[in-house]
């Protein structure tokens, strides 16, 4: 679970993209609408949308995430999840259990090392695909580990995303994206509502 979470939101590890020598206008277009995704949902009004996961035979699954700047939450069937920016709140529906982690903490999540992305090591390219809308596509150079390759769908008439395929190794992973909405969230829709939980076990990684 925790792996499809980051693979979904993979624009959030953007940091300090920069305009590269020689490229053509179509990656100068590529990597400004893909920033212009980033300052959306990571901007000062956040950005909340609802996620779909179908890998056939192997997983599957469907939530809420609302992000904001450094801030997030997420929900799904297994989990709740929240991150105020201080402290990264994980309820764990089944065990009725809460695990808690500084929010900077990297075991929190343990994929976030293996899928680390910085964008200078890919190259962009857009494409209009008609009736499927337009496509942003990142690919690898050569060397880079992780993500080989990610393509971003964007709705032709909003340029918001519908969905997000990402390429590791051999595997790919298309996640289905819809209601994507911007702004309207309040920092405390991200604080743990701790007097909701009281009978519940905790456990304090911090």
């Amino acid at each position: 679970m925790k792996k499809i979470i980051f693979l979904l939101i993979l624009l959030g590890s953007v940091i300090g993209i920069q305009a590269q020598e020689h490229e053509t206008p179509n990656a100068q277009q590529a990597r400004r609408m893909f920033m212009d995704i980033y300052n959306k949902v990571y901007g000062d009004e956040g950005a909340t949308l609802h996620y779909k996961v179908n890998i056939i035979g192997l997983y599957k699954t469907e939530g809420t995430i609302w992000m904001k700047q450094k801030k997030s939450k997420f929900i799904d069937e297994k989990y709740i999840a929240w991150n105020d920016d201080v402290t990264f709140h994980r309820l764990e529906r089944k065990k009725k259990r809460i695990v808690i982690y500084d929010a900077h903490s990297e075991e929190r999540d343990k994929y976030a090392a293996k899928f680390k992305f910085t964008p200078d090591n890919y190259t962009y390219s857009i494409k209009d695909e008609k009736n499927k809308g337009i496509a942003i596509t990142l690919k690898a150079k050569k060397g880079v580990k992780g993500i080989k390759e990610a393509r971003v769908m964007l709705d032709r008439q909003t340029h918001t995303p519908t969905s997000i395929r990402i390429k590791v190794g051999i595997f790919h992973t298309t996640i289905k994206i819809s209601n994507f909405k911007v702004g309207d969230i309040s920092d405390d829709l991200f604080k743990f509502p701790k007097d909701q939980y009281k009978n519940y076990e905790y456990e304090d990684k911090r």
